[in-house]
Parts: C-alpha cells; sequence; structure tokens
C-alpha cells in the first residue's frame, strides 16, 4: 500500500480484486434474506458514490460493502464475540480467498465489539453508510409507496428520534460515524439518501 504524493490518496494494487460478479455471487452464496442482500446492495451503493467524492477507487470501496455482512446471517455473532462468528468468521474465509488486507480490516471496524481501528477513509466511510442505510430504507418502507424517493434528511431525522422506529438501528453508530467521517450530519444523509434513490430498482425502493 503506498501514498501517491500528488494526491496523497493511499494506493493499492487492485490485481489482487476480486471481480464484483465473485463477490456478488459470494454474498448471495451465505445470504438467503432478501431484505439482507438489499442491504448489503444499499451499502455498496454508497460507498461507491463516497468513493467517487472522494477520488478513491470505486470498484475497492463497492466491494467492501458489497461485501461486509456476507456472513452474518450464517454467524449472526449475538454475543458480540470479538474473534467468533460475524464479521470475524467472514473476514477469515475472505482472507483465504485472497480479499486485500484493506478490506479485511474495515469489515472488522463496522462492528464496534470487534475493538479494530478505523484508520482508513474507506473503513470510516463502511461505518459510516452502515446503519444509516438501514434506517433509510426502513423510512422508505413506512411510505405508502414504499419510495425512497419520497424520503429526505428531514424525514429520516425525525424517524431518528422515535426510539420505537427501527429499533435493531444504532442511532448513536450514525451520529458517530458522521463525526468520524468530519461530515455534516444532514449532507450525509442527503448523499446516502441520493446513493440509494440511484440503485431503488435494485434495491426494492422506487415504489409502487
Amino acid at each position: 500500500m503506498l501514498n501517491s504524493p500528488e494526491t496523497g490518496h493511499t494506493m493499492t494494487d487492485d490485481s489482487a480484486l476480486p471481480s464484483r460478479a465473485d463477490t456478488l455471487a459470494l454474498m448471495h452464496e451465505y445470504t438467503a434474506s432478501e431484505s439482507l442482500r438489499k442491504h448489503m446492495l444499499s451499502v455498496e451503493g454508497a460507498m461507491r458514490a463516497y468513493a467517487q467524492k472522494f477520488g478513491e477507487n470505486e470498484d475497492r470501496w463497492g466491494t467492501t460493502g458489497l461485501i461486509h455482512d456476507f456472513d452474518y446471517e450464517r454467524f449472526p455473532n449475538n454475543a458480540h464475540s470479538p474473534t467468533e462468528e460475524h464479521p470475524s468468521e467472514g473476514v477469515r474465509l475472505l482472507r483465504s480467498r485472497g480479499y486485500p488486507e484493506d478490506i479485511l480490516v474495515a469489515i472488522l471496524g463496522h462492528a464496534q465489539y470487534t475493538s479494530t481501528p478505523r484508520e482508513s477513509k474507506m473503513a470510516k466511510t463502511l461505518f459510516a453508510v452502515d446503519e444509516l442505510t438501514g434506517l433509510i430504507t426502513a423510512t422508505a418502507l413506512v411510505r405508502p409507496t414504499k419510495s425512497v424517493h419520497e424520503v429526505d434528511a428531514r424525514s429520516v431525522r425525525k424517524k431518528m428520534k422515535d426510539k420505537a422506529f427501527a429499533r435493531g438501528v444504532s442511532r448513536e453508530d450514525v451520529v458517530n460515524g458522521a463525526n468520524e467521517l468530519g461530515v455534516d450530519l444532514d449532507e450525509h444523509i442527503s448523499f446516502v439518501i441520493a446513493s440509494m434513490q440511484a440503485r431503488s430498482a435494485d434495491l426494492g425502493l422506487s415504489g409502487s
């Protein structure tokens, strides 16, 4: 991994990066749940959008988002073990298949209980968009049309205040994620909404 003197961006050897088709096939192999598959597609889209914004490698960031929860269904880790089940089990499998180490570190870092520092911009971004995409999806699904095109930052912020809504989504992670990334929360929410609107058909959120 090298730092580019011209841009300061991290340069990595992408010859080892598996194709999107291979990553998608692996995700489908391990994940039967349609909602979990769509979650990973949502995170992939947000990661690609931020990579473009930050001048980083879209395929690398997209791969990280697309595969980050692939082991969750088989190894849910309700006990929050830092070394067993999700995401550690998945990371071990990905490492055996040659996925780059910076992707694996980012995946470990999105789960607070692994105590893996989020040092790279990619790791910080994964953490910042992960829970937020779930909150945006839930906000869209309670609309009569079930359309993400009817969701905006204001409606998401309103739902964030309702503790009974989408209980599984950590509001603290959403707020801390934006802070770690150094972006305004409302702008962050709007940006991720836009990334999901761009692929709404794949996410089943185009509306009725």
